[in-house]
């Protein structure tokens, strides 16, 4: 048995032997959206995965929306007793959120309108559902972070403790050395609120950054998503159903014709973090000006004669290449799971 490792709970070549190791506990802060959608459905498809719960916050949707979505996609996977934990409805710095309908639909979810949920969320905000959480399993929770980093900021400063108790962060957000989407400098997570970025990125946590430089390397074709929708996946037809607007997004504003697969591609690496390399350094978000939201790295190459900005924080770890054939298999074989 080559490669196994019991924290991840598979082989190199992707097969699962989850009997050997405990189940993940995993909180996915989210904002769904359609690539949301496949990353959270992906999660409750696995069984190395104990989802204790959903916390959401604007980006995609408004929080009011993104709540309804995660309801919603709790009971869609047969989980509709998982909690979803409502968050900030604004950025740190207060004003109205940026939110991306135009890429997401209306709903957020393709427009293909959904009745509501049959669930509710629960009383508890989402950072004090975080924080709950940690506290309770400490060093054992790690938190996939799908959208603006808000709730977690509002957990870090809300308990001193949090970042050492928690396990794992693993953050979709950034464009390291690279164009961003929102701007030339900046991605939409993170310029959704640039300052809970740089409070989350320089609490000391065990962070891991997959940023669109990597995920737009990731991309299904029309192809791709036809093989999708005619397999016997267990929730291939609704995301290809989803996936038609945001499809038609992409070729209108990138060219690109199919989609990337941003949420997706960290999911997979919470689980198979084998799958990419890293670099580690020190990373800050600039807050103000027409920079901002962008994401810079301290990558250690030049010892500096002063003090700066980078100077006294934890390095985080930066994806920095990926397997692109083995992640899409991964995700592709994920969806169309049975």
């Amino acid at each position: 048995m080559e490669n196994f490792d019991p924290a991840i709970g598979s082989l190199e070549n992707g097969e699962d032997h989850t009997a050997f190791a405990a189940p993940i506990k995993v909180i996915i802060d989210t904002d769904p959206g359609i690539d949301d959608s496949m990353a959270i459905l992906m999660a409750f498809q696995k069984s190395e995965i104990e989802v204790l719960g959903l916390t959401t916050i604007f980006g995609n949707v408004s929080t009011e929306d993104a709540t309804r979505n995660a309801l919603l996609l709790c009971e869609i996977a047969g989980h509709p007793e998982v909690p979803v934990a409502e968050g900030s409805h604004e950025p740190l710095k207060g004003g109205k959120p940026r939110v991306a309908d135009f890429v997401h639909g209306s709903d957020g979810l393709g427009n293909i309108f959904l009745p509501p949920p049959a669930g509710k969320k629960i009383e508890t905000s989402a950072s004090e559902f975080l924080v709950e959480k940690v506290s309770q399993y400490p060093d054992e929770v790690s938190i996939l972070a799908l959208g603006p980093l808000t709730n977690l900021a509002l957990a870090i400063k809300r308990d001193s403790s949090f970042a050492s108790k928690v396990k794992k962060i693993v953050i979709l957000g950034g464009a390291f050395f690279a164009a961003g989407n929102v701007n030339p400098a900046s991605e939409a997570n993170i310029f959704g609120d640039p300052e809970a970025a740089d409070v989350v990125f320089t609490c000391g946590a065990d962070i891991t950054i997959v940023g669109i430089n990597i995920t737009t390397q990731v991309k299904f074709s029309d192809a791709d998503l036809a093989k999708i929708r005619n397999s016997k996946g267990k929730h291939s037809h609704i995301l290809c159903e989803m996936c038609k607007f945001y499809r038609d997004w992409h070729v209108k504003s990138d060219g690109v014709y199919g989609i990337f697969l941003h949420d997706p591609v960290s999911f997979t690496a919470l689980v198979r973090p084998d799958l990419f390399t890293y670099k580690k350094g020190v990373v800050r978000v600039e807050t103000l000006g027409i920079c901002a939201g962008h994401t810079l790295m301290d990558q250690g190459l030049k010892k500096w004669n002063a003090i700066n900005p980078w100077t006294g924080y934890s390095p985080v770890s930066v994806a920095w290449t990926v397997d692109v054939p083995l992640v899409l298999s991964f995700i592709k074989e994920s969806l169309m799971k049975p």
